[in-house]
């Protein structure tokens, strides 16, 4: 009977006494900027994927006309990323990612004529030129913003290095099932990697992502 009367009584009570702590608690809505600035960043970030790999395939394609096109194409695109953080670092700063992010696509670049001619020695050493710049990069980035590690991000970027390798190699062996695994494996990680960098931005720019 008193077992009874009690589950009258909870069922007198309005829902949302009912409710665990957990299931009440009101997480902060994100704001339209917030998710206007990750989506664009991301969408960056992709692009720098996409093309990278419409790159590789022109430069490893004989008799290929668009080469130049798509590596001028490929540059906007670093120019792309260092102006979006232009509104968060300043000029300078935004100008000297774009410099960090051209030197690594110049790197790659030399390494994908080198891997062409059978210079094993040549790419080698432009790998560890290339992991150099990255290191540079992840420097830049986790010097400027407290909320990115050095450690974590430079995982992030020596994984984007390895995919972009194994595209190339798939590519040069003509292994078309191999590099489109490359590829796909290339777009996930590469949207983690944005992921990271623009929250941890709007971390440290809280006011910037308010409406």
């Amino acid at each position: 009977m008193k077992k009874l009367m009690l589950i009258g009584l909870l069922l007198l009570l309005p829902p949302n006494m009912l409710a665990s702590p957990i299931s009440a608690a009101q997480k902060p809505c994100i704001s339209q900027s917030e998710v206007k600035f990750e989506n664009e960043f991301r969408r960056l970030w992709i692009d720098h994927v996409l093309w990278t790999s419409n790159y590789i395939t022109s430069a490893t394609t004989a008799g290929a006309e668009d080469q130049k096109q798509v590596l001028a194409r490929l540059l906007k695109n670093q120019e792309d990323i260092g102006n979006s953080i232009k509104p968060y670092y300043g000029e300078a700063a935004g100008n000297r990612l774009t410099e960090l992010l051209k030197e690594h696509i110049t790197i790659a670049g030399d390494m994908v004529e080198a891997a062409k001619s059978g210079k094993g020695a040549k790419v080698n050493q432009l790998n560890k030129d290339w992991h150099r710049n990255a290191d540079d990069i992840v420097a830049f980035l986790s010097s400027a913003n407290p909320h990115l590690k050095n450690n974590d991000l430079k995982k992030l970027f020596y994984m984007h290095l390895e995919l972009v390798t194994d595209d190339l190699s798939a590519s040069l062996v003509k292994d078309w099932d191999a590099r489109i695994v490359s590829i796909d494996e290339g777009l996930t990680h590469i949207i983690i990697m944005a992921d990271a960098i623009s929250e941890a931005i709007v971390k440290q720019f809280p006011n910037q992502f308010k409406s």
